[in-house]
């Protein structure tokens, strides 16, 4: 969570070429480093704006197809939302390509509740005659949906007015969890308790039992280190910054 009432932290996600650091760019500016995570090669950005009186520090996640820890940037990405529990956690969907999407959407519904949808390339949609029923899309879900397209600067007053109302607490959240198969769910219901007496109400219990059933070994590795090293950065290697605010 953020550091103090004054900044909110925000984890931007999405699959590969979804018009994700286009968003960055657009919400931070010149506002804005890159750099390496410690003991990862793997390079992300973190920027800064500000909106009706609060601050924000945005990290924008290596572009994934899942959370399964399969690669260094889905470990980087996953245990980025799971450690430094962003105040909100931004998943940006290709309208073209909604199905797809969808799957790293619903994991990061199964992580944390402090979620808004992004449709982004509403303009690509609307050229191939593609119609998303957005209000529906989000009552699903379960979280909040708002229609953008980041390169021609569209919806971005609605999508920061949402993250205003987020963190404000405006917004109640009930994403939607997935039911897996009865032999699955019985064995969650088993594991979740014995979860909770390790980690207490710090982490998602069912979430972290799935994952434990899944045979995640380098989750268990994530969580016996200290977490706050994930959110530590190795010297950035460039750094534009101005005093723009949106």
């Amino acid at each position: 969570m953020s550091n103090n009432h004054n900044q909110y932290t925000i984890a931007l996600a999405g699959n590969p070429n979804t018009g994700k650091s286009t968003l960055f760019n657009l919400l931070t500016g010149l506002r804005q480093h890159t750099g390496n995570w410690t003991g990862k090669t793997v390079a992300h950005a973190e920027g800064f704006f500000d909106y009706k009186g609060q601050s924000y520090q945005i990290t924008d996640l290596p572009g994934t197809y899942s959370l399964y820890s399969n690669s260094a940037d889905e470990e980087v990405a996953r245990d980025f939302i799971i450690f430094a529990k962003p105040d909100v956690t931004l998943v940006v969907l290709d309208a073209t390509a909604l199905e797809r999407n969808l799957n790293l959407a619903l994991q990061v519904l199964e992580m944390t509740s402090q979620v808004i949808v992004c449709v982004n390339l509403m303009d690509e949609a609307k050229k191939k005659g593609i119609q998303i029923d957005i209000h529906k899309l989000s009552q699903k879900l379960g979280v909040p949906v708002v229609p953008i397209s980041a390169r021609n600067e569209e919806g971005i007053d609605q999508l920061l007015d949402t993250i205003d109302q987020m963190v404000r607490g405006d917004i109640q959240t009930n994403p939607l969890q997935i039911s897996y198969n009865r032999t699955i769910e019985e064995k969650i219901e088993k594991l979740v308790p014995f979860v909770k007496q390790v980690i207490g109400d710090h982490y998602p219990a069912r979430w972290i039992a799935l994952r434990l059933l899944d045979g995640d070994m380098s989750l268990l590795q994530s969580l016996q280190k200290e977490p706050r090293q994930f959110l530590k950065e190795v010297p950035h290697y460039a750094c534009n910054c101005s005093t723009k605010s949106i």
